[in-house]
């Protein structure tokens, strides 16, 4: 089967690379992924235009459908027109020539649901804009898909979309780390449960060491961002981070984002609170456990043993996250027997291969 996927090709965006995946363990499945795109040189993305090619579309939809997000809008280029950068005739062609039935949607920030809002967290800020998104996404398919176990619409099917490689793993080492903690990621609706982890720190602050913050809109709220939405999605404390010895650095390219991680004794796998709230995993999800540290988990113990498996709830910060920490660091030979589970589990259940033969089933029927 050619699977042929509609994004928007940033190629350091996760979804992107989630592509990028898929596209790798294709031919040993005996299928072909390709990204609806003009083939570019270089690009390491298997790219085609050719619409009457493919034998199924998925599209991937993200929160940003009609323009190009990214770091300084004063450098970055413009936005690209129509929906998710490739025009909406490019669209309409896709419609025209893919039979509905093999139109698939995949909705990776849960805005195929009512407006919601949580912990200061929305998914639309009115019940007006769910409708126009709800009402889009109907228009295209009538398969969608959320990355989320427990999707809240009865029309919805979960796919976890975001996978595991194993192929990614560093190995194991906790002893000799230049870093504490470290977090990459950018600050999208991630300061609480951010603030909750450097709050667990603070009473232990002398025992973790050196902690870097790296990503876009940590060290101040983009200008550029109209309030209210500006605080609500990009909402920081500088001076908060200062006082706390918190070494912010700008982003870093996706190649270098495990290197990164590897370099902290533990890293938090921050969910944003509409995720948190939605079930909804995303790259880091699966990003994390392959460095070489001790990932811990802000979340509920059944969201953890539902994706690592058993063994991830003794990487879950709980009700006391200072204690857990505190033991991370003073047992991190534990931990990391831990994270070995953890990789065993992810390996089996979350691979790519076994991601893609779950979609291609879907597409199937």
């Amino acid at each position: 089967m050619r699977l042929m996927f509609v994004y928007w090709q940033p190629e350091n965006a996760g979804s992107a690379q989630d592509i990028l995946n898929y596209s790798r363990v294709a031919p040993e499945l005996g299928h072909e992924v390709v990204l609806y795109a003009p083939p570019t040189p270089g690009s390491r993305y298997p790219c085609s235009l050719d619409i009457n090619s493919a034998d199924a579309v998925v599209f991937v939809f993200e929160w940003n459908l009609y323009e190009h997000p990214g770091g300084d809008k004063k450098k970055d280029p413009p936005p690209r027109g129509g929906l998710m950068g490739i025009g909406h005739l490019n669209v309409v062609k896709v419609i025209g020539r893919v039979p509905r039935e093999r139109r698939v949607l995949i909705d990776c920030d849960g805005m195929y649901n009512d407006a919601t809002h949580v912990g200061g967290d929305y998914n639309h800020p009115d019940a007006q804009a769910s409708r126009r998104r709800i009402e889009l996404c109907d228009s295209l398919t009538d398969t969608i898909l959320q990355p989320t176990p427990r999707p809240l619409r009865p029309n919805v099917r979960p796919f976890l979309f975001h996978g595991y490689d194993p192929g990614w793993e560093r190995p194991l080492d906790a002893a000799g780390k230049e870093f504490g903690m470290v977090y990459v990621g950018s600050n999208w609706f991630r300061w609480r449960p951010l603030r909750r982890v450097l709050g667990a720190v603070e009473p232990i602050r002398d025992e973790v060491g050196r902690i870097a913050l790296v990503g876009h809109d940590w060290a101040a709220m983009p200008w550029w961002i109209e309030s209210p939405f500006r605080e609500a999605a990009y909402f920081t404390d500088p001076e908060y981070l200062k006082a706390l010895g918190v070494e912010v650095r700008p982003p870093v390219p996706v190649e270098q984002v495990i290197p990164l991680m590897s370099r902290g004794v533990f890293n938090p796998v921050l969910i944003r609170p509409l995720f948190a709230h939605l079930g909804l995993v995303t790259c880091r999800t699966f990003e994390t456990p392959a460095a070489n540290t001790i990932p811990v988990f802000d979340q509920t113990e059944e969201y953890v043993r539902g994706i690592y498996g058993e063994r991830g709830a003794e990487l879950v910060l709980g009700e006391d996250p200072t204690r857990r920490i505190r033991d991370v660091l003073r047992r991190p030979g534990h931990y990391v027997e831990v994270v070995r589970d953890v990789r065993r589990h992810l390996g089996e259940r979350h691979s790519f291969a076994s991601r893609l033969r779950e979609l291609v089933r879907i597409v199937g029927g």
